[in-house]
């Protein structure tokens, strides 16, 4: 199987070499022909154009900054690519942008999925790396072993722009968690406790030694929210004096008063003895749909990925 690679940056440069690594022929292609001298190196062949990775490979895979470049890269790859081909988009991309070029391609019958991957620069060289791949599911067994050659961690999570909703939803939260972090901490900081100890504090207690997407299994994606682990009115009670002592050395707190607000309207609607995530509930109501996920199947993956 001959693999197609576009985009040799800081990501894609690592994936390449270890799609090599994994005994696959590489055709290479960047805008910089420098980024492609170690692949070369190894026996990669050079691409001058876009269009020449499309007519050689029978599986193409794409690093790029974002919607605009895959678009780009698009409108050469459509031109040369032969029915019965793949193109994996690994980049975090739109879906809306993933499911239009599926739609696309798919009428001169090139297959086209997305495969967003997390674990940063280190994870690319390592390989220890994930993929949450979206879009036909025969295709993307038929092509397995090129995913399984550039990260650890390959997951099939379902239709077209599925991977790339997963990327975004990862990402997001990983940037809103740290902004509540730095928020609550700076709180911590300047009510007189030093960063260090503070930080190896907040690590050790519950929520520090259980991975936080994890922690989603418990109540919020079961719906179950009676018998409490810990009653929301306890952890409003916790909330409300993070907020007075964040007032009282004056520390701003937008998120942590959102909480408040949040668990305050819950308690508004009597839900003081449910559990402490029943004010997640809001969201879902204003979201327009309701999360229930069987327990057995949030244990199966808990218990699969260890």
């Amino acid at each position: 199987m001959h693999v197609g690679f576009i985009g040799l940056g800081t990501m894609g440069a690592s994936i390449a070499l270890n799609a090599m690594k994994g005994g696959f022929a590489l055709t290479v292609h960047d805008m910089r022909k420098e980024a492609g001298a170690p692949h070369i190196k190894g026996g990669a062949q050079w691409a001058d154009s876009v269009e020449d990775v499309g007519r050689d490979a029978d599986v193409v895979l794409t690093s790029l900054p974002g919607p605009k470049e895959v678009k780009a890269v698009a409108a050469g790859l459509i031109k040369t690519m032969r029915p019965g081909t793949v193109w994996f988009d690994l980049s975090t991309n739109s879906p809306t942008v993933v499911r239009e070029l599926h739609a696309r391609f798919a009428e001169k019958k090139i297959s086209v999925l997305d495969a967003p991957v997390s674990g940063g620069p280190s994870g690319a060289k390592s390989g220890k790396m994930a993929l949450w791949v979206g879009g036909d599911q025969k295709e993307f067994d038929r092509c397995r072993k090129v995913l399984d050659a550039v990260g650890d961690q390959v997951i099939y999570i379902g239709a077209i722009g599925a991977g790339s909703v997963a990327k975004l939803v990862h990402n997001c939260a990983g940037y809103a968690m740290q902004l509540a972090l730095a928020e609550l901490f700076t709180m911590g900081v300047k009510a007189g406790v030093e960063p260090l100890p503070l930080w190896a504090a907040i690590r050790q207690g519950a929520l520090g030694r259980k991975r936080s997407f994890d922690r989603m299994g418990d109540q919020f994606l079961q719906g179950k929210f009676d018998p409490p682990a810990f009653a929301l009115a306890l952890a409003h009670k916790d909330v409300t004096l993070a907020t007075e002592l964040a007032r009282e050395i004056g520390v701003p707190m937008r998120l942590a008063n959102l909480t408040y607000a949040e668990m305050t309207d819950a308690l508004n609607r009597g839900w003081d003895k449910r559990d402490s995530r029943s004010f997640l509930i809001l969201q879902q109501e204003r979201a327009g749909l309701e999360i229930k996920v069987p327990v057995e199947d949030i244990e199966a993956v808990l218990k699969r990925d260890g």
